[in-house]
């Protein structure tokens, strides 16, 4: 997305000019709302400031918006509107984001991560803003890397310590998340040895039990469980090194219609040495309940697992531990646990 002259562009109800990278899938989903505006520099026409409301911004208690940064511009970030609220005595924990294909756009994930952002986090995800607000799932799938989760931390932690920028003091780098969806989670397990990290989510994604000769997505669904280009974290995270994991760690799956439903019940069973959680909902893989609004179930989940780990919300934990485990008592899901507390 280019404009040759400066200025800024508004856009009160563009939804089919957004999405018309979109597939079909997506297509038929109900469309949110996109409410901001974006800047461009006049000799470049290079995109130099977004942020824009999706939806209703969420249902936590504060708005979040999804915005871009010029010094981070490979990543997109979703979060509060407003930041006075937070301090250094109500930071915003980290959550690092890796999409599905392991693709270089979170567009088809904007509901469910604004959802996150507005319960009090700061989410940093792989891709560019604008790709993010314009392409969606017409992404290409593949040309990320583990990395650039760490790299979203690391630009975050740096920013919490940047005199005058508008995160200063705000940021909570002790407690950290990486997410990630089908391929995206196992760019997330392939990094999550790092000490900084304090819990792993896994949406529909597993370890494969034999990476290099795992076969293709059989649908040409956008968040496939691997990229045609077999990214590198789908090869080199193996089910031996899930020894590595040192936090808390949650499979969120779609059922077993979901692709990666056996390789994250794998996972779960050879998994004894930290706390972990197996919660299945019959949404198979891909779009799950991403599209719903505030990203549906798989939003719900992911918030109060979140609240619980990075914000130590006892309410949040009633989600999945205790008698009246309110994950568990839902019909609609299928939850197992080791070592939760």
């Amino acid at each position: 997305m280019q404009k040759r002259h400066s200025g800024s562009l508004s856009f009160p109800l563009v939804a089919a000019f957004l999405l018309a990278g979109h597939s079909a899938l997506v297509a038929q989903q109900s469309t949110p709302v996109l409410v901001g505006s974006v800047s461009f520099d006049a000799p470049s026409g290079q995109l130099q400031h977004l942020a824009v409301t999706v939806g209703d911004g969420g249902t936590g208690p504060y708005p979040a918006v999804l915005a871009g940064d010029t010094s981070l511009s490979t990543h997109t970030l979703y979060r509060p509107a407003d930041l006075s609220p937070f301090d250094a005595s109500n930071r915003l924990p980290i959550v690092a984001w890796a999409n599905g294909a392991c693709r270089n756009n979170s567009g088809e994930y904007r509901n469910f991560l604004t959802e996150v952002a507005s319960h009090g986090f700061l989410v940093v995800a792989i891709g560019p803003a604008a790709h993010s607000l314009v392409l969606g799932s017409g992404a290409p799938g593949g040309g990320t890397e583990s990395s650039q989760l760490l790299d979203a931390v690391e630009w975050a932690v740096a920013q919490n310590e940047l005199p005058g920028g508008e995160y200063f003091q705000r940021i909570d780098g002790d407690h950290v998340a990486l997410m990630g969806h089908s391929c995206g989670g196992a760019q997330a397990l392939d990094v999550s040895h790092d000490r900084r990290i304090t819990t792993t989510v896994l949406l529909n994604s597993g370890v494969l039990r034999q990476p290099r000769r795992a076969p293709q997505p059989q649908s040409p669904s956008p968040a496939g469980a691997t990229a045609p280009s077999r990214p590198g974290s789908m090869v080199t995270m193996t089910k031996e090194r899930l020894r590595e994991l040192h936090g808390p760690v949650a499979y969120i799956v779609g059922g077993t219609s979901d692709i990666a439903y056996e390789n994250a019940a794998d996972d779960f069973e050879r998994i004894d040495h930290v706390p972990v959680l197996f919660a299945s909902r019959d949404v198979g893989h891909y779009p799950a309940t991403f599209l719903d609004p505030h990203g549906g179930a798989y939003g719900t989940a992911t918030v109060a697992w979140l609240k619980w780990h990075l914000k130590g919300d006892e309410q949040a934990a009633r989600s999945f531990v205790g008698s009246e485990c309110t994950l568990c008592e839902d019909s609609a899901w299928t939850v197992q646990s080791k070592g939760l507390r």
